[in-house]
C-alpha cells in the first residue's frame, strides 16, 4: 500500500470511524505529511523500517522552525511520532504489512512546566479593563469566563448565547475527544456576562462577537462575527501587557490558574479532572506539584 493512500485512509478513519475532531485530524495530517515528504522514494508502507524511523527521528531533531532560529522542541517531535504510531496501528489492524507500531519509541519529554497567575496578577488584568470603552465589557466578560470555568479557548469561542444558563449558572460543553461535561460559572462572571450582553442590540447566535472591521459582516446568525480562538488569544496577551505582566499569558494560563486555585482550596483531584474535562487523571496530576509546593510553604510557615 502506498504511503500517500495509507495516510488518506487513516485520516478518513479518524474523521469518520473514530469521529475525532477536525483539529485532531488536521494535526495528524500535518505530522504525517512531514513523514511522507521525508520518506521520498520509500513510498510503500511495507518499506517502513526501524532504520528509516531512526533517520526520521534525527531529521525531526534537526528540523528548524522557519524564522525562529531554533529546531522542533522535543514535545513536537513526540507528536509527530505519536501520529505515525497511530497510523501504523491502523494498518496492522487491517492486516497491511508494515513496521510494528511498538517498534517506535517515544522520546522522553521533560516534566511539563505549568504557568499560573498569582491572585494580584489576575486582579491587575481585571482592573486594566475599562468596561465603558469599546470592547471593554466583552473583554471583561471573556476574562472572567475563562478564569471562572477553566474552559479551553476553542470551547469558549464555540459557545452560543443559548448555551449558557445565567440563572442556574451552568452549561454543557463538548470538549476534546467529543467529551461532554458540565461547566459552572461564578456569580461575578455571570454579572459581567449580563453587562456585556446588554450592550448588544442583535440577536445573533455567538456568545462573543468580534468588532474588528474585517468581521463587520451582516448575516442571519452572525457566524462571521464570532470571536475566533486566535482573536481570544490576542486579547488575553494584550490584557496581560496592559496590566504590566512580563510573563507570557494565554487563555490556557487562566485554565491552569483555575485548576490550581481549586486544588489549593481543597478540591479533590478527581473533581478537578471532571471540571477540566480530562480523560485521564494523569493529565490533571500536572497541577499537584504546584499545590504540594504551596503546602510545603504553609508547613514551613506554621510548623515549629
Amino acid at each position: 500500500m502506498q504511503l500517500k493512500d495509507a495516510i488518506y485512509d487513516f485520516l478518513t478513519h479518524c474523521e469518520v470511524g473514530k469521529y475525532q475532531s477536525k483539529k485532531t485530524v488536521e494535526n495528524y495530517g500535518h505530522y504525517l505529511k512531514r513523514f511522507e515528504r521525508f520518506a521520498k522514494a520509500k513510498t510503500d508502507v511495507s518499506r517502513i523500517t526501524s532504520d528509516l524511523i531512526r533517520e526520521y527521528r534525527l531529521h525531526l531533531h534537526r528540523t528548524p522552525i522557519a524564522g525562529q532560529g531554533v529546531t522542533l522542541d522535543i514535545k513536537t517531535q513526540q507528536y509527530h511520532l505519536i501520529a505515525l504510531r497511530a497510523m501504523l496501528k491502523h494498518l496492522q489492524k487491517n492486516d497491511i504489512p508494515t513496521l510494528s507500531a511498538e517498534k517506535i519509541e517515544l522520546p522522553k519529554v521533560p516534566e511539563r512546566h505549568v504557568e499560573v497567575l498569582a491572585r494580584e496578577e489576575l486582579e491587575a488584568m481585571f482592573q486594566s479593563i475599562d468596561p465603558t470603552k469599546r470592547n471593554g465589557a466583552r473583554d471583561l466578560a471573556l476574562l472572567h469566563l475563562l478564569y471562572s470555568t477553566g474552559l479551553r479557548v476553542s470551547e469558549l469561542a464555540n459557545l452560543n448565547r443559548k448555551d449558557v444558563n445565567l440563572v442556574s449558572r451552568e452549561f454543557r460543553v463538548v470538549g476534546k475527544g467529543r467529551k461532554a461535561r458540565i461547566v459552572f460559572i461564578s456569580d461575578m462572571a455571570v454579572q459581567f456576562l449580563k453587562d456585556y450582553l446588554q450592550t448588544r442590540d442583535d440577536n445573533w447566535t455567538p456568545l462573543l462577537l468580534s468588532n474588528s472591521n474585517r468581521s463587520r459582516v451582516k448575516s442571519l446568525f452572525g457566524e462571521e462575527r464570532r470571536l475566533q480562538p486566535q482573536a481570544i488569544e490576542r486579547i488575553v496577551r494584550s490584557l496581560a501587557s496592559q496590566a504590566g505582566l512580563v510573563k507570557k499569558v494565554t487563555p490556557h494560563t487562566l485554565r491552569h490558574t483555575f485548576a490550581t486555585e481549586l486544588l489549593k482550596n481543597g478540591a479533590d483531584i478527581r473533581s478537578v479532572q471532571e471540571m477540566l474535562g480530562h480523560s485521564s487523571i494523569t493529565t490533571t496530576q500536572i497541577y499537584t506539584h504546584l499545590t504540594n509546593r504551596r503546602l510545603k510553604e504553609i508547613h514551613e510557615q506554621f510548623h515549629r
